[in-house]
């Protein structure tokens, strides 16, 4: 009978394991290309060693590579659709890449490239074809109805899968999610308010990414 799941004495892919010792990344996705250099900074400052910018942020990659060279920081590229912006996105620096679907195409472009893909999924069913695949993590998209619950629903049957959810996480919730089962938790606007990346506050964000990580603790 085949064996599902992972080889525990297999060590983690060492942006995985980041990911992992941080428990969370910050994922930026807005459409005021001035805020984003900045509002990337603020929440360095405020503590995240792993952040994403989504490549539907005006002059994502420019970003990407900037951040790519922040000591002791991981940058990922976020909402990648398509094997050649897996190309592009890796080639300005992004050691990792999420997509909110699982392709398969766009999965074989990241081994191919040496880099893990976050793929979305919504199910069990799809969790289980994108670990088969060969996806070590996977990012929930969209959030679930049942929250934290369903993710002990999840793993119960499936507990070999890792998993990230994103959208819907706050202060309120985060510890929930990770008590859950969560591998990491994403945070968007709970981090990246968006009045606050339109006003240029980003002293608030740096405050408000003190605030997510010391609610993980």
């Amino acid at each position: 009978m085949e064996v599902i799941g992972y080889d525990p004495s297999v060590p983690l892919p060492p942006v995985l394991q980041v990911l992992k010792d941080a428990r969370a990344v910050a994922v930026l996705r807005t459409p005021h290309a001035a805020a984003a250099a900045p509002a990337l900074r603020a929440v360095v400052r405020g503590g995240f060693r792993v952040v994403e910018v989504t490549l539907n942020t005006p002059e994502a990659l420019q970003r990407i590579a900037e951040i790519a060279s922040t000591p002791d920081v991981v940058v990922g590229a976020g909402t990648v659709l398509a094997a050649s912006e897996a190309h592009a996105a890796v080639g300005a620096g992004a050691r990792f890449l999420v997509s909110p679907v699982f392709d398969p195409e766009v999965l074989e472009a990241a081994q191919k490239l040496g880099v893990p893909l976050l793929p979305g999924i919504a199910t069990p069913a799809e969790g289980l074809r994108a670990h088969r695949a060969g996806a070590e993590v996977l990012k929930i998209f969209p959030p679930p109805a049942g929250g934290p619950a369903w993710v002990r629903t999840v793993l119960a049957p499936l507990p070999f899968l890792r998993l990230v959810p994103t959208s819907g996480v706050d202060l309120g919730n985060a510890r929930e999610w990770l008590d859950a089962g969560c591998f990491a938790v994403g945070f968007v606007g709970a981090l990246f308010d968006a009045d606050d990346l339109a006003q240029g506050r980003f002293d608030r964000l740096e405050v408000r990414a003190r605030a997510l990580l010391a609610a993980l603790a």
